[in-house]
């Protein structure tokens, strides 16, 4: 999708710039229903339509995990980890807020920035890319969180 596999030098070339802007994704009631159930994490401003719609947010709202869950998603198909390197697995992350609640059937997509590269040993680095999940029509993100992952180049 985007050439040839990754080397360091390319990696450190690459930090400061956007390296990916994803696709709308429609977070849909069905979605929040189905995180729900499979976190037992069944708040009412997530599950119930009807008294959420009396709330001061106008309606059920997306889980933050579960918009957090869908980094993966996004990230795989930015320029760092779209089959580009041999291998990348999760490693942590920093600084998550969520400045902006996600309404069910509500678009968003994501908006990566690479902001380091460490060299952590032969042929692997750290790298930390920072997420922003936009919602459409939204004058602030929904989401922006730091993904740490290592990468085997």
């Amino acid at each position: 999708m985007f050439g040839k596999r990754l080397n360091l030098r390319r990696l450190k070339e690459m930090v400061g710039r956007e390296v990916g802007l994803s696709d709308w994704f429609v977070v849909s009631q069905e979605r929040i229903d189905a995180f729900a159930a499979c976190t037992e994490d069944r708040q009412w401003i997530h599950i119930d339509p009807e008294r959420a719609a009396r709330s001061p947010l106008g309606g059920t709202v997306a889980h933050g995990s579960l918009l957090l869950s869908l980094l993966p998603y996004f990230n795989f198909k930015n320029e760092v980890f779209s089959g580009r390197v041999r291998m990348a697995v999760h490693y942590g992350l920093d600084r998550v807020r969520f400045p902006h609640p996600v309404r069910a059937g509500s678009r968003v997509r994501n908006r990566a920035v690479l902001k380091s590269v460490v060299k952590r040993g032969f042929r692997k680095v750290l790298v930390t890319v920072e997420n922003t999940l936009e919602v459409e029509g939204a004058g602030k993100p929904a989401m922006v969180a730091e993904v740490l992952a290592l990468i085997v180049l």
